[in-house]
């Protein structure tokens, strides 16, 4: 499996789970655009190990645009090696209507996927699901939707759709997402509080579309801690020990051009540990 991130630390890495190994980090930058060439170089260093893979599944930074990741697989050099399969649209059905700035966006992406999971689907009511539906059949004629909670949808489903056609690919729609969006990364070897962490992360600035991160907490601190933060909806969930790993926290921040100042952002978060300090004391 590929795992794109847009920020400097991979955090997706950390939060895949049930993979073991076969995980492979591609950070720092979108592989549709500024890191297509480490995608060419990833995705051939793949194929070429002794135990060739059935699959690769590469999940995309979240401000990915399809059309980029399509071009690069579509390469020549790819041809004899391997065929992309179809692109998967994940769509939360609690936020889909937030941050309206980012609607074109979101629209892209379901347009160029050959399936769209609608995400979430515990969290709203039948009438939610119905008004995203409306909205899916104003602007596309076809495409093919799955309900799911946790995004647990069967693999025959998801592998070997053959759906995607080639022939839809334009190279000119290709941009460069560090104009579109921001990123800010934060790391500490300290303990967080857990009650602070949760109160921060739902005050953060409205240009803040993203927050996750793992965790390392003063109230679990044998165990990882997982935090995802989408529009307001602060979800803290705890993990696995950590197995040998350095008990550390790493969050990633993706915020509107602007929206990130990041010696605010970083005081929000140190007064994570401070509370805690307070608490103990």
């Amino acid at each position: 499996m590929l795992v794109n991130d847009f920020g400097s630390i991979n955090i997706d890495t950390e939060l895949v789970v049930g993979v073991e190994r076969n995980v492979i980090s591609l950070a720092n930058g979108c592989i549709c655009c500024s890191l297509r060439d480490d995608l060419v170089e990833t995705v051939m260093r793949t194929t070429n190990r002794p135990e060739r893979p059935e699959y690769i599944l590469l999940e995309a930074s979240g401000v990915a645009e399809p059309s980029g990741i399509a071009v690069t697989f579509n390469n020549p050099a790819f041809r004899e090696h391997i065929r992309l399969d179809s692109i998967l649209c994940v769509v939360d059905a609690e936020q889909v209507f937030a941050a309206p700035e980012t609607m074109e966006l979101k629209i892209f992406q379901m347009a160029w996927a050959d399936m769209v999971i609608l995400n979430k689907v515990d969290l709203v009511n039948r009438d939610q699901i119905a008004k995203i539906k409306e909205w899916l059949d104003s602007r596309f004629h076809r495409y093919r939707l799955i309900e799911a909670t946790h995004c647990n949808v069967p693999l025959p489903v998801l592998l070997s759709v053959g759906r995607f056609d080639a022939a839809q690919l334009d190279a000119n729609v290709l941009h460069d997402h560090s104009k579109a969006f921001s990123t800010w990364s934060y790391e500490t070897d300290q303990p967080l509080s857990l009650k602070a962490l949760r109160e921060t992360a739902s005050r953060l600035p409205v240009g803040i579309y993203r927050a996750k991160g793992v965790i390392y907490a003063a109230e679990e601190p044998e165990r990882r801690v997982v935090l995802q933060v989408v529009g307001r909806r602060v979800d803290i969930s705890l993990e696995e020990a950590w197995k040998g790993r350095p008990a550390r926290t790493q969050i990633v921040v993706i915020g509107a051009p602007g929206a990130i100042e990041a010696e605010v952002l970083r005081n929000k978060f140190e007064e994570c540990i401070n509370t805690r300090r307070q608490y103990a004391g």
